[in-house]
């Protein structure tokens, strides 16, 4: 019995050594597996913006790593396609604009167009224009460098006079171009003088015929009157939104007037002065293509069309690529837009990021322009009957600047995406709308709006190399390679 009862307490101690050890195999299955190894950090450079402001134009560290899910969706980028030269970035600056800029004073000026102007250090390196020729409706004023009294004409332009931009606007531009010379500049009128429009009023009305070459005479000295200040007008168009005639001022011009005015005597007046500016046609929205079609299907008036300018209150900025598409060889130019006050900055993040820094740039869009640079806070001047709802880039009372949604949306690309830069290929995965570009110095630039309402975590694909980074839903992303 001894004998049996130590065999009974051995078989016992063994199964309960094998019970434990049963146990701790089972506890060693049940523990949490081990962390997978750290993201590392690539060398790209990120830059954001978050709908809520809490980030804006920021610089992020370590924020874009290698990626290790091949699940995610990804951007695929293809340098090996490319598309059009870009021309640039940036705001119009009206005559508002510029007085609200040379009431400042000087230091806090120069400060404020060095950070505007310039691509260097912490400034966003605006590098496109565009200017009213004569008063916009953002000018305290209506006027022209032509006005006459009532009954009196001037066909050949001998008094014509750039006075009304030497008082603000001109030394704000020759500031600029102490800041970066090489800045594009395009002029659009509102309206021609008043004693050739048919109405004889700044609102509405159209160009006489007869008047045809003096307002061609108008566009060349304007061109070589501000060459003489030293600012070159790299282009113009020939009428701001020309089939809106109810703003102050305006003028209705329709497609069959612009060509007619093109061929018979703004071309021809060009070509003779050796003007080298390039001619734009139409500067409207993006529902009537068929208008610089129209101009373009008249040989003798497009020959000296280099393309059209769009702005989108009405259409799809998808229909450019059609318009492109038929005349692939007229450039394609993307002129105004604006932000209502007092403004909201998720939805105009959103919007304008999709539809114009992305949208515009991938329908073959050369430049990228929001309407406008600088108003006060109580959105002044403005014409009687002009914009009083403009909310600019800027805010400026005095000295005090404050940035508004504009000045981010055109940040995100005007500081990297500098002239010549090339459109490249890439494709747009569910709620990733972007927009991939190399620059002159090699770089890849790709802008990414996350279309989304909850944060999305995505791949990059550039090359061999696969990158991930993540943006909150409405943010909009800056990556640079």
């Amino acid at each position: 019995m001894m004998v049996g009862k130590r065999k009974l307490t051995v078989g016992l101690a063994a199964l309960l050594t094998l019970s434990v050890m049963g146990w701790r195999c089972n506890d060693k299955k049940e523990e949490t597996p081990a962390p997978p190894p750290p993201s590392v950090p690539v060398d790209v450079s990120f830059y954001l913006t978050k709908p809520d402001k809490s980030v804006l134009f920021t610089p992020q560290e370590n924020s874009v790593t290698e990626s290790t899910n091949s699940n995610l969706p990804t951007i695929e980028i293809d340098p090996s396609t490319s598309f059009q030269t870009m021309d640039g970035f940036g705001f119009a600056l009206t005559g508002g604009s510029a007085m609200h800029l040379y009431n400042m004073s000087a230091a806090k000026r120069h400060a404020l167009l060095t950070e505007l102007f310039d691509d260097n250090d912490n400034n966003i390196g605006i590098s496109y224009l565009r200017i009213s020729i004569g008063a916009s409706d953002l000018d305290a004023s209506v006027f022209s460098y032509d006005d006459l009294p009532s009954g009196e004409t001037d066909v050949n332009m001998d008094h014509f006079s750039l006075a009304p931009d030497r008082q603000y606007l001109i030394p704000v531009l020759k500031e600029i171009l102490t800041i970066n010379p090489n800045i594009k500049i395009l002029g659009s009128p509102w309206s021609a003088p008043l004693w050739m429009k048919t109405n004889n009023n700044s609102v509405g009305g159209s160009l006489k015929p007869e008047y045809y070459d003096a307002y061609a005479k108008y566009f060349v000295k304007y061109i070589e009157g501000m060459a003489q200040e030293g600012i070159t007008i790299d282009a113009i168009t020939i009428q701001n939104e020309p089939l809106h005639d109810g703003n102050n001022p305006s003028m209705y011009m329709p497609a069959s007037e612009q060509a007619a005015f093109i061929k018979t005597s703004l071309g021809p007046a060009f070509q003779t002065a050796g003007i080298q500016t390039k001619i734009i046609v139409y500067d409207h929205n993006c529902d009537r293509t068929d208008y610089p079609a129209e101009i373009y299907n008249d040989a003798d008036a497009s020959k000296y069309v280099d393309g059209a300018a769009f702005h989108l209150y009405a259409g799809s900025i998808n229909s450019l690529a059609a318009l492109h598409n038929s005349y692939p060889e007229k450039n394609l130019y993307f002129t105004e837009q604006w932000i209502g006050a007092p403004g909201d900055f998720p939805s105009d993040l959103k919007w304008h990021t999709r539809e114009l820094i992305i949208g515009a740039s991938r329908n073959w869009c050369k430049t990228v322009l929001e309407w406008n640079l600088a108003a006060n806070s109580s959105l002044e001047p403005h014409t009687d009957g002009g914009c009083s709802q403009c909310l600019g880039a800027l805010t400026i009372d005095g000295d005090n600047v404050t940035r508004n949604p504009a000045y981010y949306i055109i940040a995100h690309a005007s500081k990297f995406v500098r002239p010549g830069s090339k459109r490249i290929s890439s494709n747009q995965p569910d709620n990733l709308p972007n927009v991939a570009f190399v620059t002159p110095d090699g770089s890849t630039v790709l802008i990414v709006l996350n279309d989304a309402s909850v944060t999305q975590t995505f791949n990059m694909k550039l090359g061999e190399e696969t990158v991930s980074s993540a943006l909150a839903g409405g943010a909009v992303g800056t990556y640079i390679w």
